[in-house]
């Protein structure tokens, strides 16, 4: 007996067999049995060719068929379901036929589950790749639209906060004055405190503005000649009285090109050094030391600010440069802004990077990872390119009369 004969005398056995034991319920079971037929009829096509590509209309259409849900719980595994048909095929042709007609059967029916497998397994990958990609942008999707909704409500409240912190401030100022006149000491010292809120108000609303700048590239420069040592000077003088508190060491080194000019914007630049600095003295325990080193680099300047604080794990390098980013468990933080692990909006790192990448530079950190006894402590890079002249837009700006006349 030939393979097509072999195959017809076992057709409704086999269709009745597979569908009972892949598929549930008795409707399921009518549908399934239908697709079961169609396939059994391309089989014997396949076979009957010598060509196993007679099936892959049908394997693209299994393979194509999942639901989204099916896909997300890894249901619907065409695959397995072709190798339960292999063997389902190896059972009833052992029960049903001779030895010598089931392995006639068994050639001949081979190669084309064969080719079914290469080929499911290829359009799965390929369904399988396409839905993640889809599942990834719609991911990204929302998180653009949380990131925006996130800038948007930081612009919308600094910017609201700006009002009544004004007027606190010009009915304080008011407060002050009668106070002196009635001198009284009482109210003076209340009044201090209630300016110390207001400073510290003020400065979070700033940092707030800034970060809303950053994230909309609405961040200007103001391109000056700077220095790096004199820069680094006025932060020294500012953070002594937290140096001296915390009982730490701040050393700064005259490094190659801390004294040459470069254009960048000085406030900016202050802004940002002072922002990594006073995160290296609020993670270096009382004691502790901060070292602010560089060097020359070709076309650049880099500056280092390393400390021997509790350092920061591998996974946290780069989450602190993110907004309101914070090491650790923010409810066990100190506050003050150069305390011991002092709490804050996590705002200063991100600024920095912004003002930093602004003037097309970089900032990265190195450390060992995040231990409060060893305490491996941190090495902040800042990379600044070494403008010896303005940049063109100032060029431009500041002789575009001139330019033009030439031209003409």
């Amino acid at each position: 007996m030939n393979v097509p004969d072999i195959l017809n005398e076992i057709r409704l056995p086999w269709i009745r067999r597979v569908a009972n034991s892949l598929a549930r319920g008795a409707g399921v079971r009518e549908n399934f049995q239908e697709q079961l037929e169609r396939f059994f009829d391309l089989m014997v096509q396949a076979i009957e060719t010598g060509d196993p590509a007679w099936v892959d209309p049908i394997i693209h259409d299994w393979s194509n068929a999942p639901t989204q849900s099916d896909l997300r719980d890894g249901e619907k595994n065409i695959s397995a379901v072709l190798n339960r048909m292999l063997m389902l095929t190896f059972e009833l042709a052992r029960e049903d036929l001779t030895e010598q007609n089931a392995m006639e059967l068994m050639g001949a029916v081979l190669p084309v589950f064969t080719f079914a497998l290469e080929k499911a397994a290829r359009y799965e990958m390929e369904t399988h790749v396409a839905f993640i990609s889809k599942e990834l942008s719609g991911i990204q999707k929302k998180l653009e639209r949380l990131d925006r909704s996130k800038s948007n409500f930081i612009s919308v409240a600094a910017h609201e906060l700006r009002t009544p912190l004004t007027l606190i401030e010009g009915y304080t100022s008011m407060m002050r004055e009668i106070s002196v006149n009635g001198q009284s000491s009482q109210l003076n010292l209340l009044i201090e405190g209630v300016n110390s809120g207001i400073w510290r108000l003020r400065s979070i609303v700033d940092d707030m503005i800034d970060v809303s700048l950053i994230d909309n590239n609405l961040l200007s420069l103001n391109f000056q000649p700077v220095w790096l040592n004199q820069i680094l000077g006025l932060i020294r003088n500012e953070l002594k009285d937290s140096i001296a508190n915390r009982r730490q060491v701040l050393d700064i080194h005259t490094f190659p090109g801390c004294d040459q000019m470069l254009f960048g914007d000085p406030e900016r630049l202050y802004q940002a050094f002072r922002n990594i600095m006073s995160n290296a003295i609020k993670y270096t325990p009382d004691g502790g030391k901060i070292t602010v080193d560089g060097r020359m680099l070709p076309g650049f300047e880099e500056v280092t600010i390393a400390d021997t604080g509790i350092g920061i794990s591998a996974e946290d390098q780069e989450t602190i440069f993110a907004k309101f980013g914070q090491l650790g468990n923010a409810s066990l933080h100190s506050s003050g802004k150069t305390k011991f692990k002092g709490g804050g909006p996590g705002l200063g790192l991100p600024i920095a990077k912004g003002i930093v990448e602004a003037h097309k530079g970089a900032i990265w950190v190195e450390s060992d990872g995040n231990d409060e006894k060893s305490c491996p402590g941190s090495i902040f890079h800042v990379l600044l390119p070494l403008r010896t002249e303005p940049p063109n837009e100032m060029i431009a700006k500041l002789f575009g009369a001139e330019v033009k006349s030439d031209q003409k």
